[in-house]
């Protein structure tokens, strides 16, 4: 269901201003909350204390969650406990899930804060926001964040114990059913789905609060409607020891070279003393059933471009560690590591950025950072359309549609016929990834190809693969806005489309801590089998690749480092978020659901 162009709440903790407390000191507080089993006063607060280890429970073999609850809060207003008298003790009437308990539901929670009943409130802020501004002075409440700061009620946004996905409406698993339901619901005319106050009621059949229904991709499960954070908040309720409860992490590769090299990372981690090994590998076909896996507990853990670190925030996954690049800074926790999206072209080409128009292009990948939405970036501010087979005659950007112009020059496996790989975005497609889209520029598939400024440098002069033996660096040359001529490669500080944040690992919130201990742990530099620069005797090294380029980590990558925050949002930094909102921001914050698979989306407005 769509709210006023929303398709989702969020759960706030709310204090009276001046209180002092922060979430952490919850301890020993009284708590009104809209309901129990509601997402905002019950599910993402609670799973919030719980995965932060605030309310301490060892699960319910030891006791009860409400009865854990219960100890923690001094009393508390928590419509539909019944059986537990602390829980009810803060209700007003009575402590039922009707009107008939004044402190019911988020107009209720609130006025609970309000009266002075409670130290803290668990509601949501959407789809009214004015709704407290109504009740009272909005200066006198505050926000209580997971940083254990404060902040204003409008930036609830930011300030927050979570995100829950609007009410859908479910069926079982059959396409021409949603489909037909989805039609019939659109088409009724005449009647307000979305009003119950006729009826003597409220959010009778539909939210009353509700001004459209959506219809959601077809392989949509609950798991990727509800999102990674959302489940991980869920399931601590059910029981906060993990679902994965051994010291291993699983990977998940792409394609059979990634698979390769993760079963000899495997191999390699194996320790005897345990009968375990650090790595598990699981594998996909794409980056995107990747961060599927991850969602579904299947897997743990991939390293991604920043586009595609985008892509997990808005499925709630989390960054964790970050490649850098730089050896220098391996010894400096604080260090944020970088690189710059780069154009290049053959020299005398005679292609300038001024003349790029009706060329052919070579990307990394849709929805690649310096292969895709940094260059389209530019292009669409030129041009301001989205349609960017109107600019480039032909191309090859892998996860295109195959039907795309961009897929036509794509080289696939290599095999004569019946190539499933032709475009696909994984190793198994020649032209994919940073090396593949200079081998498409190098073979003549493409006039420029975007890519990551030491790639030419990398797969020349006698230091790429096979394919790359016989080129020369002093043979292309970079492109950009502002400048009429090319210019040399080494010019790439002067003459770039942008710096960009460095590819970074993703996983579930509830298993940051873990995965950054298992990948620390993987990369010392010893003599006892770890495969960092200098480790493991040459045996395996997690950024080398035999068999192709770039294999679960950057080859260019010296050490991964854990990121500074968990937010997707802040590791990316402002500048790429600009630049990623004019490519897919500006539609409605209702098609968050389509964003997060580019199949099912445009990465333009629509």
């Amino acid at each position: 269901m769509v709210y006023n162009n929303n398709a989702c709440f969020y759960s706030v903790a709310l204090a009276k201003q001046g209180t002092g407390f922060q979430l952490k000191d919850l301890r020993g507080k009284k708590s009104c909350h809209s309901a129990l089993g509601n997402a905002e006063g019950w599910n993402l607060p609670i799973g919030t204390l719980l995965s932060k280890g605030i309310i301490d429970w060892a699960g319910p073999d030891n006791k009860p969650l409400l009865q854990a609850v219960s100890e923690f809060f001094s009393s508390s207003c928590l419509p539909g406990a019944q059986g537990y008298p602390n829980l009810c003790q803060l209700c007003k009437g009575d402590c039922s899930e009707t009107s008939t308990n004044e402190y019911y539901g988020d107009d209720g929670a609130f006025k609970c804060l309000a009266e002075g009943a409670g130290d803290v409130t668990f509601m949501t802020p959407s789809p009214n926001p004015t709704m407290m501004a109504e009740a009272s002075v909005p200066n006198d409440y505050e926000l209580l964040c997971q940083d254990n700061k404060r902040a204003p009620l409008g930036e609830y946004n930011t300030c927050n114990l979570g995100r829950e996905p609007a009410h859908a409406i479910v069926s079982r698993k059959d396409n021409q059913l949603a489909q037909t339901i989805y039609t019939s619901l659109k088409s009724v005319k005449g009647f307000n789905l979305f009003s119950s106050a006729i009826y003597g009621g409220k959010d009778l059949m539909f939210s009353d609060t509700a001004t459209d229904i959506l219809q959601v991709p077809a392989d949509t499960d609950s798991f990727l409607y509800l999102g990674a954070e959302y489940m991980s908040k869920l399931n601590s309720l059910k029981d906060p020891r993990p679902a994965h409860p051994t010291s291993s992490i699983r990977w998940c590769a792409v394609g059979h070279p990634e698979t390769a090299k993760c079963d000899l990372w495997m191999g390699f981690s194996y320790v005897e003393a345990t009968g375990t090994s650090a790595i598990e590998c699981q594998s996909a076909p794409t980056v995107e059933e990747c961060f599927k896996k991850i969602m579904r507990q299947e897997a743990d853990a991939i390293a991604v471009d920043g586009g595609q670190v985008y892509t997990a925030g808005k499925c709630g996954l989390v960054p964790a560690m970050a490649e850098q690049y730089d050896d220098a800074k391996c010894n400096s926790p604080a260090s944020t590591s970088s690189y710059y999206s780069v154009a290049v072209v053959k020299k005398g080409s005679g292609v300038t950025w001024d003349t790029l128009k009706g060329k052919k292009s070579c990307h990394t990948g849709i929805g690649r950072t310096a292969g895709w939405n940094i260059p389209m970036g530019h292009i669409h501010k030129q041009t301001n359309s989205c349609d960017f087979s109107t600019f480039f005659a032909s191309g090859c950007a892998p996860g295109a549609d195959p039907n795309s112009a961009f897929c036509t020059n794509c080289k696939g496996s290599g095999k004569a016929v019946g190539d499933e790989a032709k475009c696909k975005a994984s190793s198994e497609e020649m032209y994919y990834g940073y090396a593949g889209a200079f081998r498409c520029l190098a073979e003549d598939a493409g006039h420029v190809a975007f890519i990551k400024h030491t790639i030419v440098g990398e797969n020349t002069d006698g230091h790429g693969p096979d394919w790359a033996s016989g080129l020369r660096s002093e043979d292309f040359e970079l492109i950009c806005p502002g400048k009429s001529d090319p210019v040399p490669i080494s010019e790439y500080a002067s003459c770039n489309l942008a710096a960009v944040p460095a590819h970074a690992v993703v996983t579930r919130p509830e298993l940051r801590s873990k995965v950054v201990s298992v990948l620390m742990d993987q990369q010392v530099n010893s003599d006892f089998a770890k495969f960092g620069i200098t480790g493991s005797n040459g045996q395996f090294r997690m950024f080398e690749s035999q068999g192709g380029k770039n294999l679960l980590f950057k080859d260019s990558t010296r050490c991964l480092q854990e990121t500074q925050s968990s937010s997707y949002e802040e590791f990316l930094g402002q500048e790429y978020m600009t630049i990623w909102r004019n490519l897919a921001l500006s539609k409605p914050v209702h098609k968050i659901i389509l964003e997060s698979f580019p199949k099912d989306v445009k990465l333009c407005p629509v």
